[in-house]
């Protein structure tokens, strides 16, 4: 890809997040048992919805022609990009009703229907940037990053909002998703240097990237913050949205396209 592509950035980490939210909304509704939403419903929804409308608005500075976005529905039966749009946009449209809906019934049905659709979003973001030409993502990589970023960002920001009797559930569900995070971009640099010459050279451009290190040292770092007070403080999230920010950044920034290499030898 090549270029940090900022309003891209923007959208996939904050819709990773609210998903996220989302998501663990339901896991401690399953949690609790009686079917029941806890928290402060809309508070969380008002952020949910807030984070989603953010990024849809920070994506349309990616377009050249803001006010034709809708045209990208057309091409919903051979574009996966087509099929995200149409997921995000449901989805949104779910995270608004749920905030004029909070304090009243159907809540736990709109935090079950937001999630299926939220992982629509995540399955079709995945398949878009998995093309044939960025032979380094061209596998389910780019679901995996997004995924484990939205359970990331889910559990630290859900933690303000779980109060005391589901906080060790999200910090447990935090811990294990920054593991997985650290994994995958500790090992995917390092197998991309066995493959052909453009993976190589991804692996290179990423292991060379301050946005990398950024995001592999925020990774640490929380793993660190949550071993020494065993629980997520309040302000531990922000410094995850941070790192994911970065990491994504690396992602648009650093990916080599196969065109870069035309005419070379693989």
């Amino acid at each position: 890809m090549q270029s940090m592509e900022i309003p891209l950035v923007l959208f996939t980490v904050f819709s990773q997040a609210a998903i996220g939210l989302t998501l663990m909304r339901v896991v401690r509704t399953t949690a609790d048992g009686d079917g029941a939403e806890s928290g402060d419903a809309r508070s969380e929804w008002r952020l949910i919805a807030g984070l989603m409308i953010l990024g849809m608005f920070g994506s349309l500075f990616h377009l050249g022609h803001p006010l034709s976005a809708p045209t990208a529905l057309k091409h919903l039966g051979t574009a996966w990009l087509s099929r995200e749009v149409l997921f995000a946009g449901l989805f949104t449209g779910v995270t608004v009703l749920a905030v004029l809906l909070a304090g009243k019934a159907g809540r736990p049905v709109l935090a079950w229907l937001g999630t299926l659709l939220g992982l629509g979003v995540i399955v079709s973001a995945g398949m878009t940037y998995a093309p044939p030409a960025l032979p380094a993502l061209n596998n389910a990589l780019p679901f995996s990053f997004f995924l484990t970023s939205a359970v990331i960002l889910g559990s630290g920001f859900g933690s303000w909002f779980a109060g005391s009797e589901r906080a060790p559930l999200m910090t447990r569900i935090f811990t294990t998703a920054l593991v997985v995070g650290l994994v995958l971009n500790l090992v995917a640099p390092c197998v991309w240097l066995s493959g052909g010459a453009v993976m190589r050279m991804t692996a290179q451009a990423w292991l060379g990237s301050g946005f990398y290190w950024a995001h592999v040292a925020v990774l640490i770092a929380c793993l660190g913050v949550v071993w020494k007070f065993r629980t997520i403080p309040a302000g531990l999230p922000l410094l995850a949205l941070l790192g994911e920010l970065a990491g994504r950044a690396g992602f648009f920034a650093d990916t080599i396209h196969a065109a870069a290499n035309m005419g070379g030898l693989y």
